[in-house]
């Protein structure tokens, strides 16, 4: 669950309520603006969304005109029933068309996860996005330039980015994620997409970064996972030449990592 009263000011515009390194907890956030406020991420179903309005109405009475959902994964943008009728979903039409697909099915899934999971998604009604756009979108929330930036199928085939260039802030999403492993969950999900993404999003340069879960740091974390998935491919490819199979390329490498990142 979103933890109340654990908001934290990261500059002069920006507030999260950190994960704490909870599983299936993420980093979730709002932006304020001099006219309005953007959220990011609604936190697991309607009673984490309800937590995250009322943390945002502790710093401000402005409305909430904007959700920007970073993908469609249940922890991350399904509470969005809980917002106001005056708010905007924004996102990519990629992932706009993955929830569509694929939304029903990850409420189902995750309901395995556990009882507390389960029950935080049994009130979930999926809500059609407002707002969808291809590659890049920018908004104004007064005196506050918010780019929202998509770029290629990667953990899910609908990643979206907060930047706040004047700033040079970034939301991560799950692309960047601070000591877990990256994972491509789908069939369509890529990991050359997100190598190709991480460089996009590095040319930014970014000073502060938000990850999608884990603690909030710099451009270091995208340089980090940068490292990790160019060794796994590059090593996957060496397993491959000397005729491994998949079984085998596991059993062989997975103990490796575990050992060069063993605090991931």
């Amino acid at each position: 669950m979103i933890v109340a009263g654990t908001t934290e000011k990261i500059s002069e515009s920006v507030y999260i309520i950190p994960d704490k390194r909870v599983s299936l907890v993420p980093n979730v956030g709002f932006i304020v603006g001099k006219d309005s406020v953007m959220v990011v991420d609604t936190g697991m179903g309607p009673r984490n969304a309800e937590i995250l309005i009322q943390e945002v109405r502790k710093v401000t009475d402005k409305p909430i005109d904007y959700l920007a959902i970073t993908h469609f994964h249940p922890e991350h943008g399904m509470g969005a029933q809980s917002f106001p009728d005056e708010t905007k979903i924004v996102v990519p039409q990629a992932q706009k068309q993955e929830l569509a697909n694929k939304g029903e099915a990850y409420i189902e899934l995750f309901k395995g996860f556990g009882p507390e999971i389960a029950g935080l998604l049994a009130e979930v009604k999926l809500v059609t996005p407002d707002l969808a756009f291809e590659f890049k979108m920018e908004i104004d929330l007064g005196g506050i330039k918010v780019q929202l930036l998509h770029f290629e199928t990667a953990h899910t085939q609908g990643d979206m980015f907060v930047y706040l260039p004047e700033q040079k802030l970034l939301f991560g999403g799950d692309i960047i994620i601070n000591r877990f492993f990256p994972i491509t969950p789908d069939p369509d999900s890529s990991a050359n997409g997100w190598i190709k993404t991480l460089e996009a999003l590095k040319a930014l340069k970014p000073e502060v970064v938000v990850p999608g879960h884990g603690a909030v740091s710099d451009a270091s974390l995208i340089d980090e996972l940068l490292v990790y998935l160019t060794s796994q491919k590059s090593r996957v490819k060496e397993a491959k030449a000397e005729g491994l199979s998949l079984e085998q390329t596991q059993e062989k490498l997975a103990p490796m990592f575990e050992k060069e990142y063993k605090d991931w």
